[in-house]
């Protein structure tokens, strides 16, 4: 057998060393993208399960002959999604009065609340006829500026005909359209400062009329398929949706 010299038995140690090396290095070359991807994932993962903030107390306003008991449904399902009662206040005023003492009247609940929980702003769910008083409250006395998020169910924001009912009141006689305390709201910005806006309505609510009344130019606007008026108070879908908007 003819022998190798061994300058040529180098040559072949180095040629499969290079090529160990090669194939060795191949699957850790490979598995530095793997785990960037792992942690972007992981990172990703745990921004999507972040806690929302439930810290900002919520002031519920009523509709026309609405107390605070239309809010029991709506309070327990906050508290499902991680509110504690002691942040959830029901502001009651009197729906044959006048809409402009019963936003005065707001404000000072607003402010009562702030101060008994030391926060800085609250959110405000309103239902019917309480979508006035929010927003003369927001837009005319400024409480904007003490509002995240503002949160209209089936409100009567642009008015109702169907306050014609009732029109020997002087709550009614502003709910319906084209009175002066709705150009007073509805004029110039619907939804002024900060203010987070959103909205829920629908064809088949048959208080508000028409339906569309409810929107607000400027606002997160949601069209529920079919919910009566009074029906939205129990809507747990709904009410779960408005309470992480408020929490967002």
């Amino acid at each position: 057998m003819r022998r190798r010299s061994p300058r040529r038995l180098l040559g072949v140690l180095a040629a499969v060393t290079v090529a160990f090396s090669l194939f060795s290095s191949a699957p850790t070359a490979g598995a530095a993208p793997a785990a960037t991807t792992t942690a972007t994932s992981t990172a990703q993962a745990d921004a999507a399960v972040q806690p929302l903030s439930t810290s900002t107390p919520v002031v519920f306003v009523h509709g026309y002959t609405g107390n605070a008991s239309n809010w029991v449904t709506a309070m327990s399902v906050f508290q499902l999604n991680g509110w504690s009662s002691s942040k959830l206040f029901a502001y009651e005023y009197n729906s044959y009065g006048n809409n402009i003492t019963n936003a005065q009247g707001l404000a000072s609940f607003v402010d009562n609340v702030k101060s008994r929980t030391g926060a800085s702003k609250v959110a405000i769910v309103n239902h019917s006829m309480g979508g006035l008083v929010s927003q003369y409250y927001l837009k005319v006395l400024g409480g904007n500026t003490s509002v995240s998020h503002l949160a209209s169910i089936a409100g009567a924001n642009h008015g109702t005909t169907f306050a014609s009912a009732c029109l020997i009141y002087t709550t009614c006689q502003q709910m319906y359209p084209g009175s002066s305390f709705i150009s007073q709201i509805t004029s110039g910005d619907e939804t002024p400062g900060a203010t987070k806006y959103a909205t829920w309505y629908s064809a088949c609510d048959g208080v508000i009329l028409p339906y569309t009344s409810t929107r607000l130019t400027g606002a997160t606007n949601n069209l529920v398929a079919c919910q009566t008026h009074i029906g939205f108070l129990a809507d747990t879908i709904v009410l779960g949706q408005i309470a992480r908007f408020a929490a967002s």
